[in-house]
């Protein structure tokens, strides 16, 4: 007999335990070494050759990294449970037409307004304006879709495609009405701005976004459960049709506060967060919400000093991430390795 043959269920089940502490354990570790990276990361690039005016060289530093920190856990964060629900890997927030909503909404303001009005309005009025329109246009989107009992991602992933090209089409059509002035003025907020962040926002953008983080984290063993599918999640005693809805507009809130802080980003989150499960190999949320928030702020803070500092802002942090970004969608696409989870 062989020893296979004469190996006891026990030990094989042992075996497995203890293969899947070492794993966690090694989870672990990656976790806790991207958070002290990302500390690293933070402290160096507020201390890094400080001017001799450095108190006031500090807070400008200080504002702009804690717009990165907010930034980058919200994106990841929102973009993990976003693929969880959808169970795809190459979906991000963005094709629910937030970014699409977030610029009409600035289009429609300077259209009617001028760009005088946009230009003095408080910058918390306009976060808070449109924080509620985009949040307001989730929950009448998801109660439009989930209406009757129904949960349908599908229908809900067509509708928001549909409506993002719709106010794509409404803004273009608005913005060749504008005064070339205005459109220049407009021009500002079509592109993610990392290096001018408000400092004024920062405390509300980060308990909310703290908030969020907190209740998927909370909920994270409702979140494995649904990478099972409906109908596993449901025969386990869980509320598929209420953990989605709640998870839905929990990403569209972090989402918001992502784009009123820095403008519109639509392939960061698709870049961390896939990252996130090369590294961990998990799809488990404890430890890939953790990795993918961490990533997102290593790579902003890390992108946005080498920017400064090797490349004198010659270019823009949102164009290379961008581009990165859509490099591994189109490598995704094409290899069908997103497809499904």
């Amino acid at each position: 007999m062989s020893a296979a043959e004469t190996t006891s269920p026990n030990t094989l089940a042992e075996a497995r335990r203890a293969r899947r502490r070492r794993a966690d354990r090694f989870r672990a570790l990656l976790v806790t070494g991207l958070v002290l990276l990302s500390v690293l990361g933070v402290v160096f690039f507020l201390t890094w050759d400080l001017p001799s005016a450095w108190k006031f060289a500090l807070k400008l530093r200080f504002s702009t990294v804690a717009g990165l920190v907010i930034v980058g856990i919200a994106i990841g964060a929102s973009t993990v449970v976003f693929q969880t629900i959808t169970a795809n890997k190459i979906l991000t927030p963005a094709l629910m037409g937030f970014d699409s909503l977030y610029l009409l909404v600035q289009t429609i303001i300077v259209y009617w307004l001028g760009a005088t009005y946009f230009s003095t309005v408080p910058s918390a009025v306009m976060f808070l304006v449109n924080t509620v329109i985009m949040v307001g246009f989730s929950l009448l989107l998801f109660g439009t879709v989930f209406a009757g009992g129904r949960t349908s991602i599908d229908l809900l992933l067509l509708i928001g495609i549909v409506t993002g090209v719709f106010f794509r089409s409404l803004s273009a059509l608005l913005q060749r009405m504008l005064d070339p002035g205005e459109y220049q003025v407009l021009q500002d907020v079509f592109f993610a701005t990392f290096s001018v962040v408000d400092k004024n926002l920062l405390p509300w953008a980060g308990l909310v976004t703290l908030v969020c983080v907190g209740i998927f984290l909370r909920r994270r063993r409702r979140l494995d459960v649904l990478l099972l599918g409906r109908d596993t999640a449901v025969s386990l005693g869980v509320n598929h049709r209420r953990e989605v809805i709640t998870a839905l507009v929990l990403c569209s809130v972090l989402v918001s506060v992502s784009t009123s802080l820095v403008g519109p980003v639509t392939f960061f989150g698709l870049l961390v967060a896939n990252l996130a499960y090369l590294l961990v190999r998990s799809d488990r949320h404890g430890w890939t919400i953790p990795v993918a928030s961490a990533l997102g702020v290593v790579f902003l803070v890390v992108g946005q000093w080498v920017l400064a500092r090797l490349f004198s802002f010659d270019t823009s942090l949102s164009v290379i991430i961008e581009f990165a970004g859509g490099l591994l969608f189109l490598y995704l696409l094409l290899s069908k390795k997103g497809l499904g989870r």
